[in-house]
């Protein structure tokens, strides 16, 4: 969830650090922190965002070739100046930043209180520093030493920094499930959460694996695990240029990546799709191919919006591939006892590739022996590196919070899968696949014509700005589109929002329709269409406010429907990819409207590494 940042080389480390902690900002935002070594440690940290550090530090002369950052996502300690990284021990000699949760903190804290340590702070981080610090003392080891005792201690998730005093060249890093990727430079090192901060000074990174700690020196990397065994790094070259991190001249990151989505819908396809051949290749998974013929049950675990396209997927998985499909939430999945045997695919879903409770979960998998897939659109990251094959989604970062095209693109990797088993199994045949596959193709060019809407949302947001709830209903693969839209729109505006299967609206949520409550349908022309029409006319007769995604050249509900927001004609397979499109604006343009901060919303991380 935090950011960390981190630099020792020849260059001034405080603006490789604040950059760094500027585009790591959509991690956490709740407050930042920044440590140098400069003639001694010097720690400087305040509560808000990484701006506020910044105005506190600017009278500061700020000097130092070795030093960390940290933004923060609170998770012990409300966020405040006491509870921001870094983190001092009692003699102020080791400063440490930290992303995750220390399980076992409390017990750990009451040990070294017995011992006299006394706590400024209320976050399990501070106890950690305290407990390389005693080690240090009792042992007389030096810090590389102390740090891989104190993690062997220790229950929980981390990615750690930490700087010593008395080491003034070097840095310590470590991780167990959070990320943390090493970037390696002439003469210099760079450590981050994401390659974000990276990517501007080297294109060559390694990822540290759980359980490893990096000696960074000023001439010499050393990776060990914490079982003292010394590791030979696997170095990467980064794929990601320095302009997609940028806004490009658009008002806000989520907007911009609203309208990368042609680009990053195709990117997804390129050399997946062959329309002429009716044929699917999907390099990431063809040794399964085996395993896809005889699969009797795929189950999708996924988190929020990723969570949302695994439905999606369920439903063109079993129409196509004539699989049975089940969707769960990652987060619930390990906390009961599930059903799996080695017969069963489990395919996790991530933008980030880090997200814990899914990773917790396809190891209770790995561990019934499941074959286990990953779609991810992060290269390097622990999903990947821990399933057995998998998708990339090549989206390309996307720093807003809430997530647009990294829904479309996981929601075209799964068409993708859908078809690509459905080839192998012969549940399709290959003039139908042709047809498909050549629609699909098009998806790019009618995202772009989709996007013409934006005006005209625009309009239809300012009429809906101060709604206090909003109803988004669909059927069939509409329904998870209404669940996307309805995450977009409390996610960014704080505007209560539920999505619904516009056939349960007679099973309850009909009680909330009065003549305040905007609903919006969508109601494309597809194989229940009719029955959506129906659904209008109950909430146009109860006083509702219908907003209603049509299909281009609609009649019927254009007669019915308050506002309607055309998108072009596709096949019923194809339309979460464009009804999620004018949603996704929908939300953006009320948020904006109600003054809220779209790339950061309260109490938000893009990357969810905690439990």
């Amino acid at each position: 969830m935090c950011g960390i940042v981190g630099y020792i080389g020849y260059r001034d480390a405080y603006p490789i650090i604040i950059k760094g902690l500027h585009r790591l900002e959509y991690r956490g935002y709740d407050s930042a922190g920044i440590a140098l070594f400069d003639k001694g440690l010097k720690v400087y940290k305040k509560a808000g965002k990484v701006r506020d550090l910044e105005n506190f530090v600017k009278d500061i002369k700020m000097t130092g070739t070795i030093g960390m950052g940290h933004t923060r996502w609170a998770t012990h300690g409300a966020p405040s100046d006491r509870n921001s990284h870094p983190h001092s021990s009692g003699n102020r000699r080791l400063t440490i930043i930290h992303n995750g949760i220390i399980e076992n903190y409390s017990v750990i804290k009451e040990t070294l209180l017995a011992k006299g340590h006394v706590f400024k702070s209320d976050t399990d981080t501070e106890v950690l520093i305290h407990l390389v610090e005693d080690i240090e003392q009792e042992t007389g080891l030096g810090l590389l030493e102390a740090v891989r005792i104190a993690l062997n201690k220790v229950i929980g998730a981390y990615a750690i920094v930490i700087m010593s005093a008395d080491e003034p060249d070097v840095l310590i890093a470590a991780r167990k499930g959070s990320p943390m990727v090493i970037g390696v430079g002439k003469d210099e090192y760079f450590v981050a959460s994401d390659a974000t901060p990276i990517v501007e000074y080297t294109k060559n990174v390694i990822y540290l694996n759980d359980n490893e700690i990096a000696y960074i020196h000023r001439n010499e990397l050393l990776i060990k695990n914490i079982d003292n065994t010394i590791q030979t790094p696997y170095i990467y070259e980064l794929d990601m240029k320095l302009e997609m991190l940028e806004k490009g001249g658009y008002e806000h990151f989520m907007l911009k990546e609203i309208y990368e989505q042609p680009r990053s819908i195709r990117d997804c396809m390129r050399g997946r799709i062959y329309p002429e051949q009716g044929k699917v290749q999907l390099g990431g998974i063809k040794e399964y191919k085996e395993k896809l013929k005889n699969v009797d049950r795929i189950i999708i675990v996924a988190c929020g919006t990723s969570w949302h396209a695994g439905l999606v997927g369920e439903y063109l998985i079993e129409e196509y591939a004539r699989v049975s499909v089940e969707v769960e939430y990652a987060s619930e999945f390990r906390y009961r006892n599930p059903i799996i045997t080695e017969k069963d695919l489990v395919i996790a879903i991530s933008q980030s590739g880090e997200t814990a409770d899914t990773m917790a979960a396809l190891e209770l998998a790995k561990e019934k022996g499941a074959t286990i897939f990953g779609i991810c659109n992060v290269v390097g990251a622990s999903i990947p590196r821990i399933t057995d094959a998998g998708v990339y989604t090549h989206a390309g970062p996307e720093i807003g919070v809430a997530s647009t095209k990294a829904f479309t693109a996981q929601v075209t990797v799964l068409t993708l899968i859908a078809f690509y088993i459905a080839q192998l199994r012969g549940t399709i045949t290959q003039s139908k696949l042709v047809e498909y596959l050549t629609e699909l193709n098009e998806i790019p060019t009618l995202v772009e014509r989709t996007l013409e809407c934006n005006d005209h949302v625009k309009h239809i947001a300012a009429l809906f700005k101060d709604s206090n709830n909003c109803l988004f209903l669909g059927r069939g693969s509409s329904f998870p589109v209404a669940l996307e839209g309805a995450l977009k729109l409390k996610e960014i505006s704080y505007i209560h929002a539920e999505g619904y299967p516009a056939a349960e609206m007679k099973h309850g949520p009909i009680a909330l329709i009065d003549d305040e409550l905007p609903v919006i349908f969508i109601a494309t022309k597809n194989s229940s269409y009719e029955k959506v029409v129906s659904n209008i006319q109950e909430v146009k007769a109860r006083g509702g406010h219908v907003i209603a995604i049509v299909s281009e050249g609609d009649v019927d509900v254009k007669n019915m429907a308050e506002y309607v927001i055309e998108i072009p004609q596709t096949n019923e397979a194809f339309v979460p990819l464009l009804a999620t499109i004018p949603l996704q604006l929908l939300a953006y343009h009320i948020a904006v409207m109600r003054g809220c901060n779209v790339d950061q919303p309260r109490n938000l991380a893009k990357s969810v590494t905690v439990e």
